[in-house]
């Protein structure tokens, strides 16, 4: 017998509890679309990238069950109906699900990835198109970070331009250390990543080692004190404007800050909360995101 999908059409506030029933007795995993998608009826469900939308289903929302060969699916959704509650079984369809090699199609779907001049992000199963390019060995994780959001790839393009030999760099929000190697690999001194997610860290202490890159890494407590030649953060405009005053301390006067991880729509904002502090504007916009940049003026 094959893997086997479960596809059941109700409405929101039962899709979430059910989802969750359906994976507490014995679902391997499950997901929500909008029953209504491709229709006039399609409703959008986002907030600002990289944060969770206040509600995960749709008013009209299907939910799509992976269900192993062992398990019936039929009872397993009578016995989740029952669990919750309900009058009636839910309708229900079921699909075949063919056998793949999921690892191998996992693989397939990551290629490597050219940036700016001389950069190459390359999967380890995957050969360096360029043996002579600025190359960095990176597998997608649970840490964010491969090179393929815009406002990575705009981190990226920047230190490429402007870290020169022995400057030193501060990466913070570091996720899974690609900036803070890619400053290694161009030449930069010491190097400092840090993120507030202790497997961030880890991740990116192990990807650091794959490369070859000496970086040290840490949480917010262990951020050295100092001032940094170059300060990176590609984290998200709420968060930026917070720490706002704290990140342009750890710029040395006439040293250099790049932000991304903001919307062309949230630029000026941003910017002003920085401009006490640093000469800065919009370096580059890709796909709706920006990375701003300036200097640290010398007195401030």
């Amino acid at each position: 017998m094959s893997y086997r999908e479960l596809v059941v059409e109700l409405e929101r506030e039962r899709a979430e509890a059910l989802s969750d029933a359906l994976l507490e007795l014995g679902a391997l995993s499950v997901s929500v679309e909008d029953a209504d998608a491709d229709t006039p009826d399609e409703q959008p469900l986002f907030g600002e990238p990289g944060l969770t939308p206040d509600r995960t289903a749709w008013q009209h929302s299907r939910v799509i069950a992976l269900i192993a060969p062992e398990h019936d699916p039929a009872l397993l959704l009578v016995a989740a109906a029952n669990e919750l509650g309900l009058a009636a079984t839910p309708q229900f369809a079921l699909r075949e699900v063919e056998e793949q090699d999921w690892v191998r199609l996992t693989q397939s779907q990551f290629d490597p990835i050219q940036i700016g001049e001389r950069i190459w992000v390359v999967p380890s199963w995957h050969d360096a198109p360029d043996p002579d390019a600025l190359i960095l060995e990176l597998d997608p994780g649970l840490a964010f970070g491969t090179g393929s959001h815009p406002t990575t790839r705009l981190c990226m393009e920047w230190l490429e331009q402007n870290v020169q030999p022995g400057v030193s760099v501060l990466d913070y929000g570091c996720g899974s250390g690609i900036l803070a190697i890619l400053a290694k690999k161009c030449g930069a001194g010491s190097v400092t990543g840090i993120d507030i997610d202790p497997q961030a860290v880890e991740s990116a202490r192990q990807n650091s080692a794959r490369n070859h890159a000496d970086v040290t890494y840490g949480l917010p407590a262990d951020c050295p004190a100092g001032e940094f030649d170059i300060v990176v953060a590609n984290i998200l405009s709420n968060p930026l404007k917070l720490m706002s005053s704290m990140l342009s301390s750890k710029v040395k006067p006439g040293g250099s800050i790049a932000l991304s991880g903001i919307l062309a729509r949230q630029a000026d904002e941003v910017a002003r909360v920085y401009e006490r502090w640093i000469d800065i504007a919009v370096w580059r916009e890709h796909e709706g995101w920006v990375c701003l940049a300036g200097t640290r003026r010398e007195s401030i």
